[in-house]
């Protein structure tokens, strides 16, 4: 099978670089290891959009023109919700997994993307003019040939696969993974501070464990669901590694077990949650950081904080620095008078590769920033900037690109 553009990854940031390549024009393959796409927002259960609006006071303001517009606005008319909401100091809007995985289908039926869903790339090298990805599918091997390439994989597995540069901040430090499940029959129930006094009980007495001690509930917007959240500490047996099966594999067990027993505790002791139960798991959880690209341009914790524009800037990234290096919850830093930094497109090349682009949370940055440009607002951004690069890159163009991303989609400042 020959391409122009073959995109590993159909997350956000995946799914964009996909549907902008191909309305660009290129004949576009889109690899992704599940059935459907979406990445962290579908198989994960990440139920909110951040890092789409401008920070700040006043109304919420689009940041990135474009690919994060439209969903944004085929997600409100799928849900019915009125708008973004304010939490704290930041504009999130609420998106629900199930219309996600159909939004995106809609997207990828009306772009013509070429889907191989249920596929991995096992190998990748060049091949004059160019890239041979080998990927496999229950066995089955195949041979997919591109012009250009896109890692949206969030974990730089096409690094790994190339034998290109990439950097993993240590174990210690790397942003805790969230494990986000669905619960029906709560709703009316015990809620917010109540709820949380009574998480606190059932630790103290032994009933729970300490990881419940992060679990939050919040309503999806379907009638009788809502959706718990649990930041795990990743380690529950040795270091985490969220490249390893073994370390991933504990993970799932440890997230599925803590939420079955908080729901188990909150329907014998909790009012209203006396018919609650766990109605769905998520595919996966949530990993927030792990391998990235070393690329041109080294986005850095300083530069975000600091509001730092680019002459070659493509996106702009406006979500405060939200680490969550341990299971105690987020600490937020804000940039400098709310100013949104500027994403250079040296952030989606790699250090020494052409025609092969990168999107998503595993550009080239710095542990820092990582923990702003992680978010989906901002993933939609970076994969469609990546996607037309890559549908240029493949058609042969050398102009220079920033100029032409940044007119095609314009930022909101």
């Amino acid at each position: 099978m020959t391409a122009d553009v073959l995109v590993l990854g159909a997350g956000s940031a995946g799914l964009a670089a996909a549907i902008t390549a191909a309305r660009a024009g290129a004949r576009v393959v889109l690899l992704e290891r599940h059935g459907f796409a979406g990445g962290m927002g579908t198989a994960s259960l990440v139920h909110t959009f951040c890092g789409l609006y401008l920070l700040g006071e006043g109304p919420p303001v689009i940041a990135n023109g474009g690919f994060p517009a439209e969903m944004a606005e085929r997600m409100l008319r799928a849900t019915g919700d009125n708008g973004p909401v304010k939490m704290g100091r930041v504009w999130v809007l609420r998106q629900h997994p199930v219309e996600f995985v159909r939004i995106a289908d809609e997207l990828l039926r009306e772009s013509g993307v070429e889907v191989l869903f249920h596929t991995e790339a096992l190998t990748a090298s060049r091949d004059g003019d160019f890239w041979n990805v080998e990927a496999i599918c229950r066995g089955q091997r195949r041979t997919l040939r591109a012009k250009a390439l896109v890692d949206a994989s969030g974990d730089a597995v096409l690094a790994d696969l190339l034998g290109a540069a990439s950097e993993m901040t240590e174990s210690s430090r790397l942003q805790r993974p969230a494990y986000v499940f669905g619960v029906q029959g709560a709703v009316g129930g015990e809620e917010g501070l109540a709820l949380a006094g009574r998480i606190v009980d059932g630790v103290r007495r032994g009933l729970l464990s300490k990881e419940t001690l992060g679990l939050h509930f919040r309503a999806s917007g379907r009638a009788g669901e809502i959706f718990g959240t649990i930041d795990l500490s990743g380690a529950e047996e040795g270091d985490y590694d969220p490249l390893d099966a073994a370390c991933l594999s504990r993970l799932e067990m440890t997230g599925r077990g803590v939420a079955a027993a908080a729901v188990d505790f909150l329907r014998k002791e909790a009012a209203g949650w006396e018919s609650a139960c766990v109605s769905h798991w998520p595919v996966r959880a949530g990993v927030r950081e792990s391998r990235r690209w070393k690329g041109r341009h080294l986005l850095t914790e300083t530069e975000v904080l600091g509001g730092v524009r680019h002459e070659d800037e493509i996106a702009l990234a406006t979500w405060p620095l939200e680490f969550r290096e341990t299971n105690r919850g987020p600490k937020l830093r804000y940039p400098e008078n709310d100013r949104p930094a500027g994403i250079p497109l040296g952030c989606l090349m790699p250090e020494s590769l052409d025609g092969v682009f990168v999107a998503g949370r595993c550009i080239s940055c710095d542990h820092g920033a990582q923990a702003s440009v992680r978010v989906m607002g901002t993933c939609f951004a970076t994969g469609q900037a990546a996607g037309l690069a890559a549908a240029f890159a493949a058609d042969g163009k050398r102009e220079n690109l920033a100029p032409v991303i940044r007119k095609k989609f314009p930022f909101g400042v």
